[in-house]
């Protein structure tokens, strides 16, 4: 069975690398059907795009654009193909995790190769929940680009099944509060993906492929509504945890004060989303800020000593 987690992840992995091709194709295909416009107004003829996109592509972009500016770019010849792959990485990675929980009898994330996988796996999960209701796949580049950075760095760690330490071996704790943290981190990419496209867009919505900026602030904002009590919950179960292993709720451990600092910027963010003064870019900021202190939680333990070092979580 282990054999075949790995070859699942394989699998998984090179999946994500044609999702992630499909979804800057997607884009690429967007930007430049949006770039043709103004000459095919003037009667230039279609192949401004040099073989990138058909005919029938442009001439839709061209009766979008007489029909006046669209809220977002939904269509290209690449658009079915980026989600379909997408789902397809995304199975074929659950199904590794879920062989290797199977193995293993706990959460499949007891060590920093099983983690940053399941890190992977809910950021295309959390950005294809919240794309089926928003019309986001133009910035689909990011959280499958940021999941695919992840699956090669774990496909670089050691993958092997061993024991773990003594104040790791509490399966029901490991499962859900580390659980929660893959679930909340992955939700919160979505958000960051939003945040710069916020920035790159601007109230003016500047470039007609990407989403409206009202779009991507409302994706933003369902994404930290959906991953902030998730995460605030981790926090609370990890310093249950830590009274039972360490005989105290909070030692300020880097890792501990990292996940302090990441929940007081979404808390930050929510409140300053809603004062005119910080709408916006400032609060798009926010959310940028907010996903690198996510990546400082994952990874706080390979820069820093303190009780989670032994984890490699």
């Amino acid at each position: 069975m282990e054999t075949l987690s790995q070859a699942l992840f394989v699998a998984g992995a090179i999946l994500l690398v044609l999702a992630f091709a499909a979804h800057v194709g997607h884009a690429v295909l967007l930007a430049n059907g949006r770039r043709a416009l103004p000459r095919l107004s003037v009667g230039v003829a279609e192949p401004a795009l040099a073989g990138l996109a058909s005919g029938a592509f442009i001439r839709a972009r061209a009766s979008t654009a007489a029909a006046g500016p669209a809220p977002f770019a939904a269509a290209s010849p690449l658009a079915g193909a980026s989600r379909f792959l997408a789902i397809a990485a995304f199975i074929a990675l659950v199904a590794s995790l879920g062989l290797r929980a199977a193995i293993v009898g706990r959460g499949p994330w007891g060590n920093l190769f099983e983690f940053s996988v399941a890190f992977a796996v809910s950021i295309v999960g959390g950005y294809l929940l919240l794309e089926r209701r928003y019309p986001i796949r133009a910035i689909g580049f990011i959280p499958t680009g940021v999941a695919l950075l992840l699956a090669l760095y774990a496909a670089s760690l050691p993958s092997e099944i061993a024991p773990l330490v003594p104040a790791l071996q509490n399966a029901p704790l490991l499962t859900i509060h580390v659980g929660m943290a893959v679930l909340s981190y992955g939700i919160l990419a979505t958000s960051f993906a939003a945040g710069v496209g916020y920035l790159v867009q601007g109230r003016g919505d500047r470039f007609g492929w990407l989403p409206s900026h009202r779009v991507l602030d409302t994706v933003a904002h369902r994404a930290v509504i959906l991953g902030f009590p998730i995460f605030a919950t981790m926090i609370i179960l990890g310093s249950w945890w830590a009274s039972i292993a360490w005989s105290r709720y909070w030692a300020w451990d880097p890792k501990e004060t990292a996940a302090l600092v990441t929940w007081l910027t979404y808390a930050v963010y929510l409140h300053a989303r809603n004062q005119r003064a910080w709408a916006g870019r400032p609060a798009a900021f926010l959310l940028v800020v907010g996903f690198v202190m996510v990546l400082v939680t994952y990874s706080g333990s390979l820069w820093f000593s303190g009780l989670h070092a032994y984890s490699g979580l």
